[in-house]
């Protein structure tokens, strides 16, 4: 199988490859509904040396740069509560945390979650988070720019392989809010 977006050797189905995924995804491809077929949900292996985005796009090509999104796990606090959240930008964009985040999540101030509570509440490995199979009641921003994408290569929930989705099936994800603005450049 060829992969609709970058150049990898080993594409498959993710549903097709579970074993491959941490529980939390593989049970969400497993229960996938919607617009988009689970089967257009694509894995492909990666070397999990190469995870992080910089890194990744220098070995695998810069165009994927513009086709592949960024899954981080932010705090936003109100008084004495706390919300967890995902914001899915287009790697080349930074996230307004402090702008759209902030005012979505109705947070005075909002950071990103440490890295153990990331990969705790998750259960992923950091550097490979994905919005797909987040808890079912945490909030997930999605950049409109990703949903306006053919294919998003984005984390698999864990730091060896990714996966290829179509971008509109981010907009069905539980939890998700659809977002002007969300990723500005620079």
């Amino acid at each position: 199988m060829r992969a609709p977006i970058g150049t990898f050797d080993d594409v498959r189905p993710a549903p097709d490859c579970l074993d491959l995924l941490t529980a939390p995804v593989a049970a969400a491809v497993r229960a996938w509904t919607g617009a988009v077929p689970a089967d257009q949900l694509l894995y492909v292996d990666t070397d999990p040396d190469v995870a992080d985005t910089a890194v990744f796009v220098e070995h695998y090509g810069p165009r994927l740069l513009e086709e592949s999104a960024n899954c981080v796990i932010v705090a936003g606090k109100r008084g004495d509560t706390t919300t967890l959240a995902a914001c899915v930008v287009r790697s080349a964009t930074r996230i307004d945390v402090n702008g759209v985040v902030r005012k979505e999540l109705g947070s005075r101030k909002v950071r990103f979650a440490p890295m153990e509570t990331a990969t705790g509440d998750t259960g992923m490995e950091y550097g490979g988070i994905t919005p797909i199979g987040l808890p079912a009641d945490w909030p997930v921003l999605v950049d409109a720019t990703v949903v306006d994408t053919p294919w998003v290569l984005i984390g698999s929930g864990r730091r060896r392989g990714k996966l290829i989705v179509p971008g509109k099936a981010f907009a069905e994800l539980p939890g998700a809010v659809v977002l002007e603005g969300l990723g500005v450049e620079g």
